[in-house]
């Protein structure tokens, strides 16, 4: 479809495209697979390169013994292992707070310009990393650990956010879901490509040159989101929303009363209060909760029951990302298509397709104090199938999780890494139905809270299920740690059992104050 001035489709806020054969969605894809090939480009040598620094420095202060790996101490691997930890416990918080800048980059200047801030700091970030490892030593961790800094203002949080709100606005409604779930599998696959090449490069040339290509990637990365990803109006995402005086940091935190429970009008004039997208919001964090360590989880379990190596270790990763991608890429559009075919089908045709994008602003904000029309870009036309694949997800998840226990060989290991890819359309899933049950003027709001949720669980899950792997291994049942985070998994379901779209024909109900 070509855009004109005829088009309605994201109206005047999508500006003509300069490169017109590209469509503006595969441009976001492509800036997706970079931007993740940057961040993920020095994830492995940046395990070498703490525990060569902390190397360095207990040499310093202590004499060579002559050993094969003079770096094979206690000592160091205690060191190594607690920078790695204080680094991700940085990278995960900075990581929270920078969504907060993100959205309220967003909202200011559009997802492009953001997207532009959110690629050009972590290469201010990397470069300095690059001193840091130059350096060396302990006045090398410190570097590496304080550019953590940097990523408050532009991160991997902030990126995707970025993207999905841009890829959000530039397809049609019913696309959403598949669109959301095909730009994590490009971010999958840039992840897998990152991982690998990175690892390549810095056995074959050290472990300093995979940050300065990281630096060059990621200054490429915000080059390429200034020219081909399209500009969106940042007053288009609030398009229809009622101007309220707020404190400014309401409007900083915004997003989250989205997850709040709405108040409904049916259509007999009964009101009711509508639950969906809160315990969406808990569904998914739970979901999150169980399925966001099991990556980690396996790989600890291999090393510790079956002596994998970095390099299987790194095989199995890379695996599980490719497959996850392709996954994503290719059959997950394809499996939501024909599951909302499906469900249509069983609908008896009675539920009319209605795009909320395409209505007028009348159409969907009504006067203060009245009702307005409930949300749902897509009516009900098969929109209900992607809660019933969200639930079902997990439950697979589950069971490839609890299956994982009775590994008995390494092999086993592998089939799992390849089984567990297959469960990964939940993420994309619940972006593409919160979005459908949230207005129009809240979609970025909402895919901010919803990727706040995600970050918040996972940073949960680290200390919960590192915890609970940690106690089991004592006792010489690490295996029993699958069992647990699969319970988590099917508590979400349970949980996602009691979310549904808004009733048919609702309204929501809108107080004088502007309030929902």
């Amino acid at each position: 479809m070509t855009v004109d001035e005829n088009t309605p489709l994201l109206q005047e806020h999508l500006k003509a495209s300069k490169t017109p054969r590209v469509s503006a969605a595969n441009r976001i894809l492509v800036a997706g697979f970079l931007i993740s090939v940057a961040l993920s480009f020095t994830q492995v040598p940046i395990l070498y390169v703490f525990r060569q620094m902390e190397c360095e420095e207990f040499y310093k202060h202590h004499i060579f013994d002559n050993a094969p790996d003079r770096c094979k101490r206690t000592e160091i691997d205690s060191g190594t292992a607690a920078q790695i930890s204080i680094l991700g416990l940085s990278t995960t918080f900075c990581g929270v707070l920078n969504l907060f800048f993100a959205g309220w980059q967003i909202g200011r200047w559009g997802p492009r310009r953001a997207l532009v801030l959110q690629t050009a700091f972590p290469a201010l970030r990397v470069a300095v990393q690059v001193v840091g490892v130059t350096v060396g030593a302990r006045e090398g961790i410190v570097i590496v650990q304080l550019s953590q800094i940097i990523s408050l203002i532009g991160g991997m949080s902030g990126y995707l956010l970025v993207l999905n709100t841009a890829a959000g606005e530039v397809v049609e409604p019913s696309e959403r879901t598949a669109m959301f779930g095909m730009l994590q599998g490009s971010v999958m696959l840039g992840t897998a490509a990152g991982y690998l090449l990175g690892g390549i490069i810095s056995d074959a040339y050290g472990v300093r040159r995979p940050f300065e290509i990281a630096t060059v990637v990621f200054s490429l990365s915000s080059l390429y989101s200034m020219f081909f990803i399209p500009y969106i109006d940042p007053k288009s995402l609030h398009e229809g929303a009622k101007e309220t005086k707020q404190p400014r940091w309401s409007k900083f935190l915004g997003g989250l009363k989205v997850l709040c429970p709405k108040r409904l009008r049916l259509s007999n004039g009964r009101a009711i209060t509508h639950y969906g997208i809160t315990f969406l919001a808990l569904g998914v964090f739970m979901g999150v909760l169980a399925t966001g360590y099991a990556p980690m989880l396996i790989q600890i379990y291999a090393t510790a029951a079956f002596n994998f190596l970095p390099t299987e270790n790194g095989y199995l990763m890379a695996t599980n990302s490719l497959i996850r991608g392709f996954f994503l890429l290719i059959l997950f559009p394809k499996t939501i298509n024909a599951g909302r075919a499906w469900f249509s089908s069983k609908q008896d045709g009675h539920m009319e397709v209605v795009d909320s994008v395409r209505e007028s602003s009348d159409d969907i904000v009504g006067p203060q104090g009245q009702a307005r029309d409930s949300p749902g870009p897509c009516s009900q036309r098969g929109r209900d199938f992607d809660i019933f694949f969200l639930r079902w997800s997990l439950v697979f998840d589950g069971l490839v999780t609890a299956s994982t226990a009775f590994a008995t060989k390494g092999w086993h290991i592998y089939l799992a890494g390849f089984l567990l890819p297959l469960a990964s359309g939940s993420a994309p899933t619940s972006k593409g139905v919160v979005t459908e049950m949230c207005l129009p003027s809240e979609r970025a709001e909402a895919l901010q809270a919803m990727t706040l949720v995600e970050n918040v669980a996972m940073l949960s899950t680290l200390g919960l299920f590192g915890f609970i792997f940690s106690s089991f291994s004592i006792i010489g049942k690490a295996y029993l740690t699958f069992y647990c985070n699969a319970a988590v998994a099917l508590a979400a379901v349970g949980v996602l059992l009691f979310s549904h779209f808004p009733p048919s024909g609702s309204k929501l109900e809108v107080t004088d104050d502007g309030e929902e």
